[in-house]
């Protein structure tokens, strides 16, 4: 038998994980699309206020993923026991504050966003703990980069979600708002698995040093900071939008934010290959300048691409994805997607110094945030101007984001 050399290509694991990752994103918008046409716009504007409280949420918990990812990639095996054990007490602490707080607040949360329902922010509020048990979870496979645990975490959320929440709304026909809420709290439960097999009972115990103790502090206060100005810009919009709006435009708008994120979401998958990659390279004294070149490369491409589609063939996406009634706002996508590819490469720029312990962007990003809040309060008379205040606030922040990088590296070319 003769053999015939040939070349065989092999798949890594980082590209596992970014396919992994756009089929989560596709499943997360086929989750909304189906919500948005079964429920039409008045009452998927309840449902929207659902799920952006569930990115709200997202954010929050990223700090505890992000700064476990940092330092179990950091440490020592010695001292990785202690520091897990008390962030995981720490997070868990944090998510019952917050859930108590949607549910005693639950009735002035309806007031301000005008819903149907106070029962949505009670069964939402019961789930939060999770989700930060869930975060400390994902941050321990992303520090060891063991990256196809981490993608099935995501899998297992997305997909129980997309069908819990439809059996729940059938379940829960005349309030569908609790259907949503219902959904997400189970989907969070699935999601607890699989879980990390690190035991730290079983492992030699270490202490941390005083110097080591503050730099972990400083990161998450940090870290807690830019996540704050995460949700500032990223869900600021649609909250102030069903506050000054009615229910009808607060619905097209939010089908109009669901579409135009695309690109922000699908810029996730980077950010999580960005850390750890960043982290272990700059511990090596390696060069990380051409990480950060090769990720804004993909997201700028990405970025273009959809923004360019979203400009040509606004209608057609519209109605494709949510159907005639929503087809009014479909002028606003491109703007709209302008506005969050410029917030996905910013991201990428902070997320980036955030790993290297550099911390002025997320002062920069905070001031940001509130120009694009202030912005949208001083001028909301139309939905275009809402869209046109992001992205001039975005734009501005970019190109701040950029200069620092150029002042800060002119000297280290080669650091």
């Amino acid at each position: 038998m003769i053999a015939i050399p040939f070349v065989r290509s092999k798949i890594s694991a980082q590209q596992l994980f970014m396919l992994s990752a756009l089929v989560v994103n596709g499943g997360n918008y086929l989750y909304n699309l189906l919500l948005g046409r079964l429920l039409g716009p008045e009452a998927f504007a309840d449902a929207a206020i659902l799920v952006t409280l569930l990115l709200v949420l997202s954010f929050a918990a990223m700090t505890f993923q992000l700064g476990t990812a940092r330092f179990i990639a950091l440490l020592s095996e010695e001292k990785q026991p202690v520091f897990l054990n008390s962030i995981q007490k720490w997070s868990l602490r944090f998510g019952l504050v917050l859930g108590c707080i949607f549910i005693v607040f639950s009735s002035f949360m309806q007031e301000v966003f005008q819903t149907s329902s106070q029962a949505m922010f009670v069964v939402f509020g019961l789930s939060v703990p999770l989700y930060f048990v869930m975060s400390i979870n994902r941050g321990i496979y992303q520090g060891k980069e063991q990256l196809m645990s981490l993608a099935k975490t995501y899998q297992i959320e997305m997909w129980s979600r997309l069908v819990l929440t439809l059996l729940c709304i059938l379940l829960f026909k005349t309030q569908p708002a609790i259907g949503v809420a219902l959904g997400v709290s189970l989907s969070l439960i699935a999601a607890q698995f699989p879980r990390a097999k690190d035991n730290p009972k079983n492992r030699r115990v270490g202490v941390l040093t005083q110097t080591e103790q503050r730099e972990i502090l400083q990161f998450f206060v940090i870290t807690a900071c830019y996540e704050g100005t995460q949700i500032l810009i990223n869900n600021s919009d649609i909250l102030l939008v069903k506050h000054y709006f009615d229910a009808y435009q607060a619905g097209l708008y939010a089908s109009l934010a669901l579409i135009g994120r695309v690109v922000y979401f699908v810029a996730w998958m980077f950010v999580m290959l960005l850390l750890p990659e960043v982290v272990r390279k700059h511990k090596a004294g390696e060069s990380t300048h051409s990480i950060l070149f090769k990720y804004v490369s993909y997201i700028s491409i990405l970025a273009l691409s959809i923004v360019a589609a979203c400009f040509l063939f606004p209608n057609v996406i519209v109605q494709m994805m949510f159907g005639e009634a929503y087809v009014s706002v479909s002028h606003l996508l491109g703007p709209y997607a302008l506005a969050t590819g410029l917030f996905a490469v910013v991201n990428l720029f902070t997320y980036y110094f955030l790993s290297l312990g550099k911390y002025k962007p997320v002062y920069l990003s905070f001031i940001g945030g509130f120009l694009q809040i202030g912005g949208i309060i001083l001028m909301h008379n139309s939905l275009e101007q809402v869209v046109w205040v992001q992205i001039g606030s975005m734009a501005l922040l970019l190109i701040i984001q950029v200069l620092y990088y150029l002042k800060a590296y002119k000297i280290h070319k080669t650091a």
